[in-house]
């Protein structure tokens, strides 16, 4: 049997089909900006057209989506970057949608499952997954089964504090790995050294070149990176570490050495797993949230 994976994403919303291992058919449409019901009619919509071109018969749907999710009664708390979100009922709005059971994952730890069953961690028992971009996510899949928590809080490894009265997070904490290693992050701190407005590309260029105060801000997020990675190695003792993301992804051969080096400092003494770079690039989040529905019908 099939199951339709769907990513929802603040600006786009993909869905496939899943089935023997890979996505068969895959289809993209915009998010709607109103959010709420029409969000549920576009991806109802995109889903429909992925199972209609697939020609083979579904069994479930897994969503993949922001957060954070109140898994107990299947709703999104509130979605920084989809309007009309707040305790919104996604699991129930979609299965009336599109006649089908729907499971759902937060959208990181959709991600992380996907590169520990079928991406750069595929093989081990146990997976730490991050991903650095705009925000820091993550997850940590053991077996079949990702971390969630008590409360579906596990893995929100991007708001581990590491600065103590460091800059403001979105979260309205200070100091978390988020408000130190992301892009939006290292963007902030171009501002100040250079006193002017400067993206990553621009910096990730500079940086490249050997630009000292470039080289400072992006080997500083880097380093910030490698340390939460040792720290989340400790905690969970994973088989393997996979980092992913675009600032991972784009930043250059530098960035990951440095990233490196820092974990490596910070895990002396102690056995090291092997740090890997994301394989599924794109397409995580929606093998992930494919994956989630496969598992939870018996067919992984």
């Amino acid at each position: 049997m099939s199951v339709v994976g769907i990513d929802l994403g603040g600006t786009k919303i993909m869905a496939g089909v899943f089935s023997e291992g890979v996505i068969k058919t895959k289809v993209t449409v915009p998010t709607p900006e109103e959010g709420g019901q029409a969000v549920i009619e576009a991806m109802a919509q995109a889903a429909k057209a992925a199972i209609e071109a697939s020609g083979v018969a579904v069994q479930a749907i897994g969503l993949g989506t922001p957060g954070p999710l109140d898994f107990k009664r299947g709703r999104i708390k509130f979605a920084p970057n989809i309007a009309n979100f707040t305790d919104f009922p996604i699991v129930e709005r979609l299965e009336q949608a599109t006649g089908y059971k729907v499971y759902m994952e937060n959208d990181a730890n959709a991600a992380a499952l996907a590169e520990h069953k079928l991406g750069a961690a595929q093989g081990a028992e146990s997976t730490l997954y991050m991903t650095v971009s705009t925000g820091v996510g993550g997850g940590f899949v053991w077996g079949n089964k990702v971390l969630r928590g008590v409360n579906g809080q596990g893995g929100e490894i991007g708001h581990i504090t590491m600065q103590p009265g460091g800059p403001s997070c979105g979260c309205g904490l200070d100091g978390c790995l988020e408000a130190l290693a992301t892009g939006p992050a290292m963007e902030r701190m171009a501002l100040a050294s250079f006193k002017r407005e400067m993206n990553t590309r621009e910096l990730f260029a500079l940086f490249q070149q050997g630009d000292p105060r470039a080289s400072r801000i992006v080997l500083q997020a880097a380093s910030w990176v490698g340390i939460a990675l040792a720290s989340l190695v400790k905690c969970y003792d994973p088989e393997v570490v996979v980092l992913g993301g675009g600032v991972a992804l784009n930043a250059g051969p530098a960035y990951l050495e440095e990233v490196q080096r820092s974990y490596q400092r910070y895990m002396e003494n102690w056995i090291t797993p092997p740090l890997h770079l994301a394989k599924l690039g794109s397409e995580a989040g929606l093998l992930g949230a494919a994956l989630t529905a496969a598992i939870e019908v018996g067919e992984l």
